[in-house]
């Protein structure tokens, strides 16, 4: 998987995008005729960040007369996000095809606070405001759903878009990129770095086995498909892998997540403090750790669909228990397992050759286990993006 997103990134995607043959084609229809609309939805993140992510959208290779940007503000978020969502349109208003700002209302009946209603609202708003208005077909324009702090790589969208005409059925798929944790590594602590690192490898692994993947974080889908849903569920944690499991469910198991092998670049959790730090790492693994919600979801509506296939049935049920499972239980095995013998034994066991060749096992075990922390440390390594001024060279030892 990391050999592919090396190769895919250093791909000329809009050399390739301009060579689709229209005739061929599964949409019958050329790249000139595609539109992405991204939506970056915002609560009180500070204005540098939600720059960020905007002058990476600004500088990307795609053309901006094909794109819609929708910067989705929470109105309960107050006079500050306002001025926030005003000094980003007065500068990059005129950059792109049309720059629509919308203000979430506070306290809708129904909705849960969050992402997903936000986004489900600028959603509507650019359907309406901008779409409709402009009569464009559904199914030609791409809504990519980012995360505040998502930068994007220069050729992401072009990737997508090559995607979107080539692969079979490009309707009931969404486009799901690498997040890669490190627009801020250079100033995280050793604890930010390692669980970041962490959640990229995983994702990276997601994309070598696409047929255990689903949406996750920053990704793209039709236009189409999300009208056609009517929008991101407005009453749940977990908007970014709720909305494939309401796909899934809507097509009748005829819905996919296509691996890009094309990263997107977001923020580590950085704090003033290591102890603030900890903290928002924690929070940051609850949130995700809320994607089991999805299970009883995904569950109820698999008994209510009777034209979901058993097998599809079967074959997802047994990913997300096992997956959630595994999540919660690993570590506490990992840590007690080891003792657990020589605890619960009694001096039956204390006197036995298992007693005796245990510690020795279980240190030739970890050992072993090294070789992967040794890879991780390579491979991370060659992920850090240019060492930003201020940072010595030395830093180098102590990233690894």
């Amino acid at each position: 998987a990391y050999k592919k997103m090396q190769e895919h990134i250093s791909i000329d995607w809009m050399f390739l995008l301009r060579n689709v043959p229209r005739a061929s084609n599964n949409l019958q229809a050329s790249w000139n005729d595609l539109y992405h609309l991204v939506i970056l939805p915002f609560y009180n993140e500070p204005y540098e960040v939600m720059r960020g992510s905007l002058e990476s959208i600004a500088k990307s290779n795609y053309p901006k007369e094909k794109m819609f940007v929708a910067l989705a503000r929470e109105e309960r978020a107050g006079e500050s996000a306002k001025i926030t969502a005003e000094k980003l349109e007065r500068e990059f208003g005129k950059i792109f095809f049309k720059f629509l700002v919308t203000a979430h209302p506070a306290n809708i009946p129904g909705e849960f606070p969050g992402k997903g209603s936000n986004e489900s609202f600028a959603g509507q708003e650019a359907k309406t405001r901008l779409i409709d208005a402009l009569h464009i077909p559904y199914e030609r324009v791409i809504v990519s759903s980012l995360d505040s702090d998502t930068k994007v790589y220069p050729d992401y969208f072009a990737c997508v878009s090559y995607h979107y005409l080539t692969v079979p059925d490009p309707l009931r798929a969404s486009y799901q990129p690498i997040p890669v944790y490190n627009n801020n590594i250079w100033s995280s602590p050793a604890l930010s770095r390692v669980v970041a690192t962490s959640g990229t490898f995983w994702q990276m692994m997601q994309q070598a086995r696409p047929e255990r993947l689903t949406t996750f974080s920053s990704h793209s889908m039709p236009f189409y498909a999300i009208v056609e849903m009517d929008f991101w569920n407005k009453k749940n944690v977990s908007e970014d892998s709720r909305i494939f499991w309401k796909a899934l469910l809507f097509y009748d198991g005829a819905y996919r997540a296509v691996p890009l092998y094309y990263s997107v670049s977001l923020d580590a959790n950085v704090a003033p403090t290591l102890l603030q730090t900890a903290q928002n790492v924690y929070l940051q693994q609850r949130r995700w750790g809320w994607g089991v919600e999805n299970i009883p979801y995904a569950f109820f509506g698999f008994w209510k669909n009777k034209k979901i296939r058993f097998g599809t049935k079967l074959y997802y049920a047994f990913n997300q228990l096992e997956g959630f499972w595994s999540w919660a239980t690993n570590s506490l095995m990992i840590f007690l397992l080891g003792w657990m013998p020589v605890l619960l034994g009694g001096a039956a066991f204390n006197t036995s050759v298992l007693s005796y060749n245990l510690p020795r096992i279980t240190r030739w075990l970890m050992t072993a286990a090294m070789f992967g922390l040794i890879t991780s440390a390579i491979y991370s390594t060659r992920l850090l993006p240019l060492r930003p001024a201020g940072h010595p060279f030395r830093k180098y030892v102590w990233m690894v």
